[in-house]
């Protein structure tokens, strides 16, 4: 497996061919992903991330398994345990305070549903729905919107919590995480963060929020049907119980029938019972993750990001920057290019790039598959427009 060269020195943003010339960067993965296939640059992992080789491997042997009538739930219950303890790890937690579910919507339900009547929620304006809407969907809460570069000062007496992505899925711009863990803690608030658009790129820490929730389909190259939850202790409170199932339970193949009486004590009394092909999957991404690093990661990523950024810039289009206002050093894994043509997203699809358009911005995600050469690939399409 490559490892990380050293990252790519930043392009003159007033030369297009500078950020083509400027030192290259091979891709993190190297042959990890030998499936992905030729001719394809795909730079769309903030829709869904691509599985590694091993990861499809493993997924169509517990397929044939199954489908020979030789499912086994001893390696699908190892898969479940060696995932849970791969997030841990990787969101810098311990595995007692990791949580299992299938989506983030249905994880964010149970905090919803728990809170008093008149709560008050403070949440980004344009982020994702499944962090939103069931909060939303309770119409005696009160749900305040603040854009998200303000939403640290947006924070107030009687706010009971701040939800917010931790990287935006429209546009990829940061959240200042220290600033509102600050100002939610001045406030007696508590936290849940979404981690969707930035756990496997981007370094955090679970235990600093109350709550984090996370899609295991994109940069943690997992299948859709996973998400995780980990929850600080102190917080159980501010979860309903009323969602647990037989996985919950201390014993959960021993108690499944009636009323649980031993829910786990630790965060799995909130598991709801796991896909288990897709933690097959899953298992296995989270293990190369792990190989290769967050750090090694966020740096490649955001080498390859700030390439094309300058690039993009060099062609006279104006990338959004990666926190609002501007300001803050670190990049982002995604950049969003606002009022590209239309025929843009077309042009990219026909030489075999892939991106996806949102909120009215033609989206690039760049992760450890990519290159420089995918980077140079996508800004000879834009500026041969």
């Amino acid at each position: 497996m490559d490892s990380l060269l050293s990252a790519p020195d930043a392009p003159d943003a007033h030369d297009p061919q500078s950020a083509q010339g400027a030192q290259s960067a091979p891709s993190l993965g190297g042959d990890a992903f030998s499936a992905i296939a030729p001719g394809t640059t795909y730079l769309n992992t903030a829709s869904v991330g691509l599985p590694p080789t091993r990861t499809a491997e493993a997924l169509r042997l517990a397929i044939d398994d199954w489908a020979a009538g030789r499912p086994s739930f001893p390696r699908y219950e190892a898969a479940v345990g060696a995932a849970r303890a791969s997030f841990a790890r990787l969101l810098a937690t311990s595995v007692e305070r990791v949580a299992i579910g299938s989506t983030v919507s249905g994880i964010v339900g149970k905090i919803a549903v728990q809170l008093p009547p008149g709560s008050e929620v403070l949440v980004a304006d344009g982020d994702f729905s499944s962090l939103v809407n069931p909060f939303a969907a309770r119409k005696d809460l009160a749900l305040r919107i603040a854009p998200l570069a303000e939403l640290a000062g947006a924070v107030r007496p009687g706010t009971a919590l701040v939800a917010v992505s931790a990287a935006q899925s429209a546009d990829g711009r940061l959240a200042d995480l220290p600033a509102i863990r600050a100002a939610a803690a001045a406030h007696g608030a508590r936290t849940l963060i979404d981690a969707s658009q930035a756990a496997g790129w981007l370094p955090l820490c679970a235990d600093d929020f109350d709550y984090l929730v996370c899609g295991a389909f994109k940069w943690l190259l997992g299948p859709h049907g996973v998400s995780f939850l980990t929850v600080r202790p102190g917080a159980e409170d501010g979860l309903s119980p009323a969602f647990a199932g037989g996985y919950a339970g201390e014993d959960p193949w021993g108690e499944c029938y009636g009323p649980i009486t031993d829910l786990a004590a630790s965060a799995r009394q909130f598991d709801t019972s796991p896909a288990f092909l897709d933690f097959v999957a899953t298992a296995e991404s989270l293990a190369l993750i792990e190989e290769l690093g967050v750090d090694a990661i966020h740096a490649h990523d955001v080498a390859l990001a700030a390439r094309f950024r300058a690039g993009v810039s060099a062609l006279g289009h104006t990338p959004i920057p990666a926190r609002p206002g501007g300001g803050g050093a670190d990049g982002s894994a995604i950049v969003a290019v606002p009022a590209l043509p239309g025929v843009a997203a077309d042009r990219l699809a026909g030489a075999g790039i892939q991106v996806s358009a949102r909120a009215g911005n033609l989206r690039f995600s760049f992760h450890v598959y990519n290159s420089s050469a995918d980077v140079d690939r996508a800004l000879d399409v834009l500026g041969g427009m």
